[in-house]
């Protein structure tokens, strides 16, 4: 899930931990009721829309059946609430739930699917409006950019801020959706959507500052940002296709602390379900081991992929998945996927990975090595992509200043080359061609490793033990090239790819006696893979407190090639489990 920037500062720490507890049940707005007995059962009635802007009727006789008993329809089709919403598979299953939840709906398994079928099809985003919320479906830990503190106040405080964009509402669905906060966590009013009163002596706001109340902020930003209408809402209606994804697709990926990832997904459309079955085989280069899955999957609104595989047989890493949910977009020509597999009781471990529709024609996917250094010879390269057994030499090109010298050896899914790189040649990102096939910025060319990084930047990490599970935390350092300016952290930097490093913890001090490190959990010193300790009170700390902390995480490079070692560190905070958690995977099948 995503998250607000950690502080340095445990008790910080701790309510950034709350703001991630999972996937709390406010996405949508319910429907604003009264309730009312009658011979022992209960009724929830709407009034209908009083929106100036016209909604998106519903057109599917389920939808309207199971539906419009709360959902009032009007004399165009629309229903209450619902014509006046779009937004992502995930947040329409979030809303039916709470349907469920709170308003008594009752609905047979297939029938909720098909109806989140149609919602998210028909009441859906657009790619372009979807792209930008992705993570939320991905379940990638970042950084949100927020427009102001004001606005991470109101929203962001308790929830990413990426759940509410991932909705588009009408003006007045908006003000109701302020409303339905108000009313079922009245807290936020005071804690979140007004400002604290003004203490003794405190400035006032400077000349010109926007004094409205976070939450008028809030609403006044997505209401021009997520309105219900759009030019790309509008233009996808127009051109969307039933997508067609039969055969063999190529993977192509990378996971945290793995490295490269290859493999295949056999995908064959299975009418009578409305889903896509697959069949996928994976291999990790680093370290040669293997696996094979079987899985379903479904595409909603024309792009969405949403999948769910079994792995076959379990490794012994802690990082070794038994099932593996599916994440992808589909490009407007059907012809590549793209997104994140993920895994793990916090879905912290994952590839992200790049599918491309197999053909007759040799295909380059890309290369093993992220980085070459001037002035070296015979670089071994292996080239990952299929039809590669008829290639020669001549047919390669690494870019400027890299020289193909000899193919060592060839088969259908990889070239193993070795390659010169001039001692002139300028750093930067090269491309991997193979006839017309390209890989872009497949690895990159430098002089000198200038720093490395520790990713992620700021990470979290679960406690468990029985009956929670341990919510581990993958770090890997990443070298960088200052770039043709020579400064670092500016845009022009080279990134490098990941290099081995040596690991450690060091203490975050964040009160006298700090002794967190003795206790959060153990950090492997060769693969960077955190395991945190069990969940519970613990006699050996003081007042016995449980294990969580937060600590810096260490890596050293000693063969940067600069002289003195490389160093970068990471802020992590190890917290209590997840107690309570809502989350979406039936969208996957």
């Amino acid at each position: 899930m995503a998250r607000l920037p950690i502080c340095g500062d445990l008790k910080d720490a701790l309510l950034i931990v709350l703001a991630l507890s999972a996937s709390l049940p406010f996405l949508s707005a319910p429907a604003y009721s009264q309730q009312t007995a009658n011979a022992g059962t209960s009724s929830i009635t709407t009034s209908p829309k009083a929106d100036h802007e016209d909604g998106f009727p519903v057109t599917d006789p389920l939808v309207i059946s199971k539906c419009g008993a709360c959902h009032q329809p009007d004399a165009k089709g629309n229903l209450s609430r619902i014509s006046w919403m779009r937004t992502t598979p995930e947040g329409w299953e979030e809303a039916i739930k709470r349907m469920v939840r709170l308003n008594g709906l009752s609905l047979e398994s297939d029938d909720a699917r098909k109806i989140l079928r149609y919602l998210s099809d028909e009441h859906g985003l657009a790619p372009e409006e979807g792209r930008p919320v992705e993570y939320m479906a991905e379940h990638r830990m970042i950084d949100e950019k927020i427009p102001s503190a004001d606005i991470r106040r109101s929203c962001a405080g308790c929830h990413a801020f990426g759940r509410a964009l991932s909705w588009r509402r009408s003006p007045d669905e908006w003000k109701l959706l302020e409303n339905m906060h108000i009313g079922l966590f009245p807290v936020a009013e005071g804690v979140a959507f007004q400002f604290p009163p003004r203490r003794p002596g405190v400035a006032p706001p400077a000349p010109g500052a926007d004094t409205r109340p976070p939450v008028d902020q809030a609403l006044d930003y997505l209401t021009k940002t997520a309105a219900l209408r759009s030019p790309e809402w509008a233009d996808w209606n127009a051109r969307a296709r039933t997508p067609k994804l039969n055969g063999r697709w190529l993977v192509y990926g990378s996971q945290v602390g793995k490295g490269r990832v290859l493999g295949e997904m056999n995908i064959q459309f299975n009418p009578s379900g409305e889903v896509f079955s697959t069949i996928t085989k994976l291999n990790f280069v680093n370290d040669g081991s293997a696996l094979t899955e079987t899985g379903l999957g479904i595409v909603y609104t024309g792009y969405a992929w949403r999948g769910r595989s079994n792995v076959q047989q379990r490794g012994s890493r802690a990082d070794s998945p038994t099932a593996i949910r599916e994440v992808m977009m589909l490009s407007e020509d059907q012809s590549e996927m793209e997104g994140r597999w993920f895994w793990g009781a916090y879905d912290e471990f994952g590839v992200d990975v790049k599918l491309r529709r197999a053909g007759d024609a040799p295909t380059v996917l890309g290369a093993d090595v992220s980085s070459l250094k001037t002035g070296t010879a015979d670089n071994e390269i292996r080239i990952y992509g299929d039809h590669l057994q008829d290639i020669a030499a001549n047919d390669i090109d690494l870019g400027p200043g890299v020289s193909v010298r000899k193919i060592v050896s060839k088969l259908t899914s990889v070239i193993t080359v070795t390659a010169d790189v001039s001692k002139a040649a300028v750093s930067g990102k090269r491309d991997v061609a193979v006839r017309n096939s390209i890989a872009r910025g497949a690895f990159a060319v430098y002089d000198k490793i200038d720093y490395i990084k520790v990713a992620p930047q700021t990470a979290l990490a679960h406690l468990g033990g029985d009956p929670h599970a341990k919510g581990y935390c993958q770090f890997e350092a990443v070298a960088y090239n200052n770039g043709p300016d020579g400064k670092a952290n500016t845009a022009d930097d080279i990134e490098l790819g990941p290099v081995t490093a040596h690991w450690k913890m060091e203490e975050f001090v964040s009160w006298y006696g700090d002794d967190d490190i003795q206790f959060v959990g153990s950090l492997d010193e060769k693969t960077g893979l955190f395991t945190p300790a069990l969940d519970g009170p613990n006699p050996q700390r003081r007042f016995s407190r449980n294990n969580y902390g937060d600590v810096w995480v260490v890596a050293t490079l000693n063969s940067s090639g600069s002289g003195e070692p490389l160093k970068a560190r990471s802020y992590l905070v190890v917290a209590v489990p997840q107690y309570l958690r809502w989350d979406q995977p039936e969208v996957s099948q």
